[in-house]
């Protein structure tokens, strides 16, 4: 099986003249791109049809190819914002683009080594822009780069910003493990993630989110803070999966100001976690899952934290804090733990969930909880 993972390289050693040319690019390209936008808005295109008399519409000093480039990355924006409100079309709105960053691929921009210079290892060498602009950004690789380039073969595509190039690579990782055993997930804040096999992991989270509340909004602390946070959760995600085959989590969509799914998060969570921290824990989540050879499953997280994983029994009394003890059968858990069990069981049941299901096992570890 092959995954494309990325990663980014700093362009810090760029003199103050080349990155404010950069900028001047990046601003146009952005322009560019919204223009493509209005075009596409409201038309069947395919990438197949952007031939001249469309990539000629803008008005712009960009070259031939990189205004077939910001059509591309047009008909790219569009097509996500009508996927990710499929199901509230009424919500739809215009993509725009911000001008800070562009997608080139190897017709715009090279990689070329140079030997030379001590305080970087490579040039990327940028050409056909227009206005017979030309640049070569310094470039300096770290562990991840070289990780990656020795596991995985770099793809002649880049993300460019101001302050970082971004590289993607392909690696073969092999075929998904045998399927033996299955876990489910649940997000928290004492703990990050609880599974459905009784273990916790990440129970120091809740201070990494604390120091990053106590900075001062912006400061230089606040971003050291967040850093160490995303550390955290990179090392919870690879020890959640790390005895797994398969894992499962709460499918969660839309976590917008205006989204009616984030109310499905506690409020606490919403504030502690923070829809960016809690889509990048799901992301890294999803990554250490292919990374290992492990399958990634999710399935729809009503009333989780609700329901008794032993009787089903849904009540909103049934959770109070950590705790969750059933108001039918009486049965009490951790309730983190109990939502992961119950996020496991709803994919069992689920149309695919039945295939990995073992058989004569019907929430043991539940019934034998209950009777003590």
């Amino acid at each position: 099986m092959k995954i494309v993972r990325s990663t980014k390289c700093s362009t810090k050693f760029a003199t103050d003249k080349k990155k404010t040319e950069l900028q001047t690019v990046l601003k146009e390209y952005g322009k560019v791109v919204n223009v493509f936008i209005d075009y596409f808005w409201n038309k069947e295109v395919k990438k197949t049809e952007l031939l001249k008399p469309i990539v000629d519409l803008p008005e712009t000093w960009l070259s031939a190819r990189l205004r077939k480039v910001a059509a591309r990355e047009a008909l790219d924006m569009i097509s996500a914002a009508k996927e990710r409100y499929k199901d509230n079309p009424e919500k739809l709105v215009k993509p725009v683009h911000k001008g800070k960053r562009m997608y080139v691929s190897c017709t715009i921009a090279e990689l070329q080594d140079t030997k030379k210079a001590e305080e970087f290892d490579a040039w990327l060498h940028l050409a056909s822009i227009g206005n017979k602009i030309t640049m070569n950004i310094p470039i300096r690789f770290h562990k991840h780069y070289n990780k990656f380039c020795i596991k995985g073969k770099r793809l002649n595509s880049y993300i460019i910003t101001d302050r970082y190039v971004q590289f993607v690579f392909e690696t073969e990782t092999g075929v998904k493990k045998e399927v033996k055993k299955c876990v489910g997930i649940d997000t928290g804040i004492n703990a990050l993630a609880s599974t459905s096999d009784g273990k916790q992991f990440g129970n120091d989270i809740k201070e990494y989110i604390e120091r990053v509340k106590r900075c001062k909004q912006g400061g230089n602390g606040q971003k050291k803070a967040r850093r160490a946070l995303k550390q955290r959760i990179d090392e919870v995600a690879k020890e959640t999966i790390k005895e797994a085959d398969l894992v499962v989590v709460e499918k969660l969509k839309n976590l917008g100001k205006k989204s009616k799914v984030k109310r499905l998060l506690a409020k606490n969570i919403r504030r502690s976690i923070g829809i960016w921290n809690w889509k990048y824990w799901l992301m890294r989540l999803e990554q250490q899952a292919e990374w290992n050879r492990v399958s990634f499953r999710s399935v729809s997280p009503y009333y989780t934290s609700q329901t008794c994983s032993c009787c089903g029994h849904v009540d909103r009394k049934n959770r109070s804090g950590e705790i969750f003890q059933c108001q039918e059968c009486g049965h009490t858990d951790n309730a983190d733990i109990n939502a992961a069990r119950n996020i496991l069981e709803r994919f069992f049941t689920g149309k695919y969930g039945s295939c990995y299901k073992p058989k004569n096992e019907t929430n043991l570890a539940c019934l034998e909880m209950s009777t003590l």
